[in-house]
C-alpha cells in the first residue's frame, strides 16, 4: 500500500483527525463498536485508522485487518461480475431473463388485491436482466409489509439455508411479481438472480468465477461466503 503525507497530496493532516475525534465519540457513547478508516488521494493513502473494538463484551480492538461482513456490498461484487460476461458478448442486457433461467417466463404478476386475495396476471414485458440489475424486475425481498407479495415470499420454502443456488432461484420464480417488470423500482432479490446468471451463463459455480475473476486478480484475500477456521479470531462479532 502506497502511503504519503496528506500535505504532499493538497489534503490537511488536521482535517483529517476530525475523523479520529468524530468516530472516537460515536465508540465512546455506544453508538457504535467501532471503525475502521481509510482516505487515498492520487493514489496514495493519507490516512489508515482504527478506532473502538472488534467484540465489545471481550474487549478486543478493531484492527486494520479485521474481517467485516460486508452485507449489501455483495450487490456491486455480484454486478460486476456479470457485466464482465455482458463485456464478453455473453448475453444482451434486454434479454428476458427466462432465456436463461426458463421458469422466470411463467412467473406471475400482481395485479390487485381483490376481496378474496391477490389477483393475478402474466408478464405485459418480459423481465430482462437491465430490470434485475437496476431492481426494476418486480422482485421483492419479503420484508416489506406493503404488499401480499412479501407475505409469500417469508413463508415461502426458498427462504431455507439448505437450498443451494440453483434451488434458491428457481423457487423465487414461482412467487408472483409485485408490479409489471420495468414499471416501478423495489429494492429486491433481483442481485440473487443476477449471481444466478453468472453460474447459468458462465458455466462455473458463482463463488468459483467470482474467485477466479475478482477476488484473485484483486488480491481480495480475506473476501469469503464463509471465513475460513484459520481467520475466525479476526472475524467482528455481529
Amino acid at each position: 500500500m502506497r502511503t504519503t503525507s496528506p500535505e504532499a497530496v493538497g489534503m490537511s493532516s488536521d482535517r483529517l483527525n476530525n475523523i479520529n475525534t468524530k468516530l472516537q465519540s460515536y465508540v465512546d457513547n455506544k453508538n457504535a463498536p467501532g471503525f475502521i478508516t481509510l482516505v487515498a488521494r492520487q493514489g496514495q493513502v493519507v490516512h489508515y485508522e482504527t478506532r473502538g473494538y472488534r467484540d465489545v463484551e471481550k474487549q478486543l480492538p478493531m484492527e486494520k485487518d479485521t474481517i467485516l461482513r460486508i452485507y449489501s456490498m455483495t450487490k456491486p461484487i455480484t454486478s460486476v461480475a456479470l457485466m464482465m460476461l455482458y463485456e464478453q458478448g455473453k448475453f444482451q442486457l434486454t434479454d428476458p431473463v427466462a432465456k436463461y433461467i426458463p421458469e422466470f417466463g411463467k412467473t406471475k404478476v400482481l395485479k390487485k388485491v381483490g376481496f378474496i386475495g391477490p389477483e393475478l396476471g402474466d408478464q405485459e414485458t418480459p423481465m430482462t436482466i437491465q430490470h434485475l440489475l437496476t431492481h426494476t424486475s418486480g422482485l421483492s425481498y419479503g420484508f416489506f409489509y406493503d404488499s401480499p407479495i412479501d407475505e409469500m415470499y417469508r413463508n415461502s420454502p426458498f427462504r431455507d439455508t439448505s437450498l443451494n443456488l440453483e434451488e434458491k432461484i428457481k423457487g423465487m420464480a414461482q412467487l408472483p411479481l409485485r408490479f409489471q417488470p420495468g414499471t416501478q423500482w423495489n429494492y429486491s432479490i433481483a442481485t440473487d438472480v443476477c449471481g444466478y446468471l453468472v453460474q447459468v451463463i458462465s458455466g462455473r459455480p458463482f463463488e468459483t468465477f467470482l474467485q477466479e475473476n475478482i477476488f484473485n486478480p484483486l488480491g481480495m484475500v480475506d473476501t469469503h461466503f464463509q471465513v475460513p477456521t484459520d481467520k475466525l479470531n479476526r472475524f467482528a462479532t455481529l
